[in-house]
């Protein structure tokens, strides 16, 4: 039973950690830090570094930026588009750390989930934003930016005090962004080609006008 146990835990924090870097990388790392400085968890060694102040302070400053930069339609999907180059790959490694060490094949096969579920995350949290972007008004990027975090803290300390609830919530997300990116995919496409169309009309030359001929 106590093996079972350690396995849910170290699964739970492994796949926690690669869903939330997905959607809001600093948050996670913040998050992670204070809790193991509060002694509310203990990281494994391949983990500890993010208990240091100086990442801390790092990932503190880091999420007071993406947390305007989120809020602001436009500047969002940049963001997340220069994210993904950050987020999936740190998915990838924190899912890896929280393995522990153990055989590195097994640290592998963490890093190969880790980061294939960060992806996931953060596709649906990006493509969603696009689609959110098209609404004049800002209120419910604001929400939804608000909402995210709060997921991502909510999760990440679920992930580590009830790792079965999490795991539970996880698989559902799971199914439904397996449903719902197909349709965001459609969605981001129409935004697309709808903004592709503004500038080929702008850009084309228009016919060009004869005088009529003169009178004899």
């Amino acid at each position: 039973m106590e093996a079972l146990d350690q396995i849910t835990t170290t699964l739970a924090l492994t796949m926690g950690l690669a869903w939330a870097s997905g959607i809001n990388l600093y948050a996670t790392l913040l998050t992670l830090g204070i809790m193991a400085n509060t002694g509310n968890i203990e990281l494994p060694p391949n983990l500890e570094v993010v208990a240091n102040p100086l990442v801390i302070g790092a990932a503190g400053f880091m999420y007071v930026v993406e947390f305007f930069a989120d809020k602001m339609p436009g500047v969002d999907t940049g963001w997340d588009t220069i994210h993904t180059f950050i987020r999936i790959p740190a998915g990838a490694m924190l899912a890896a750390g929280a393995v522990g060490e153990l055989n590195p094949a097994v640290e592998i096969a963490a890093a190969i989930l880790g980061g294939s579920l960060a992806a996931g995350s953060h596709a649906t949290k990006a493509g969603s934003r696009v689609l959110i972007n098209t609404s004049p008004e800002p209120f419910s990027n604001w929400t939804a930016s608000i909402g995210e975090d709060i997921a991502v803290f909510a999760g990440v300390w679920a992930a580590i005090q009830h790792p079965v609830f999490f795991l539970v919530a996880l698989f559902a997300f799971i199914l439904f962004a397996i449903w719902l990116l197909p349709k965001i995919w459609q969605g981001v496409k129409k935004v697309f080609h709808f903004i592709i169309g503004l500038f080929s009309k702008k850009t084309d030359t228009p016919p060009r006008i004869e005088p009529p001929p003169e009178k004899q």
